[in-house]
């Protein structure tokens, strides 16, 4: 039974599922490098602060050079039986090689897609989980306490292999760009014919019954009550790479992604001028991940 876990990166998703684990019983050592929000000051006094037998550290910072610099470190740091738990965004080829070379020391490794954004500490995080499954079924105290309420399997899953839960979680990410990028289009549509008055009610009416409600949708709806313009945002929108990665996928594939690739390309041209589509887009992002802005021109 796991009862203490370390997490490394206290951002704005470590220091939420921090609370939610804490909320649920579970001890947690966090360690960052902002020392504000820091339980300890150093990887190394993480690991010391956690019980010595099959340790758990839960990683949560950016994807890329500096996860496998924490990984790496803290492989020299755990001794066999300890499990590192990856939870960023990370392409799922890195896992492989994390999986690898933790193996070398007898670490075991799994690898998290994570869902839920900023809102996730309240309602929980969708996880998606690679790895081997006696890993898996001893960390599930830790799992149970971060996902929504109600059947696990609507909240998680154990995707399959190392890797796998990095691979569902940029599909998950691909659907995520098509389904943002038809709410938002169909924003400009409403807005661009001056027999609909009322868009946010509009938006706002489809909330409930209709075949098009989401969550999303709701956070649209919730973005323009806030600012019924969306003037104080700049329609330029970032992609965060798991967009790229996923027609990547489909084109290694041979699988056809129209929706998802025209998705990705609609945010590449949001950098190339005006559009009130994209202002919607951009609007989504920070209501559901509080993903960075740009701030509108001065008029």
């Amino acid at each position: 039974m796991v009862t203490h876990i370390g997490l490394v990166g206290l951002g704005k998703m470590g220091a939420n599922m921090r609370e939610r684990l804490r909320a649920a019983g579970i001890e947690v050592t966090g360690y960052d490098t902002q020392r504000e929000v820091s339980d300890v000051a150093t990887l190394a006094e993480l690991v010391a602060a956690l019980p010595p037998a099959g340790r758990v550290l839960w990683v949560m910072v950016p994807a890329g050079p500096i996860t496998r610099a924490v990984v790496t470190e803290l492989g020299g740091l755990l001794d066999e039986g300890d499990t590192i738990i990856e939870g960023g965004n990370s392409h799922y080829t890195d896992d492989v090689l994390h999986a690898q070379e933790l193996s070398a020391h007898g670490v075991r490794y799994l690898d998290v897609g994570v869902s839920g954004g900023i809102w996730g500490r309240e309602y929980g995080y969708g996880l998606m989980v690679g790895g081997d499954a006696q890993t898996v079924a001893d960390v599930m105290p830790v799992f149970d306490a971060l996902r929504p309420e109600g059947p696990r399997e609507e909240g998680f899953v154990h995707a399959g292999e190392v890797g796998a839960g990095h691979y569902a979680k940029m599909v998950h990410n691909g659907i995520e760009y098509g389904l943002m990028q038809a709410y938002a289009e169909g924003y400009e549509l409403l807005e661009a014919k001056d027999i609909v008055t009322n868009v946010p009610g509009t938006l706002k009416a489809w909330s409930r019954g209709t075949v098009v409600r989401s969550w999303l949708l709701d956070l649209l709806v919730k973005a323009l009550e806030e600012d019924p313009e969306l003037g104080a945002i700049s329609d330029w929108v970032d992609d965060s790479g798991e967009g790229r990665w996923t027609v990547d996928e489909a084109i290694d594939s041979a699988v056809p992604l129209p929706v998802i690739s025209a998705a990705l390309f609609a945010r590449f041209s949001s950098r190339q001028g005006a559009s009130p589509a994209m202002k919607a887009v951009a609007a989504l992002r920070q209501q559901f991940g509080g993903h960075a802005v740009k701030p509108a021109p001065p008029a």
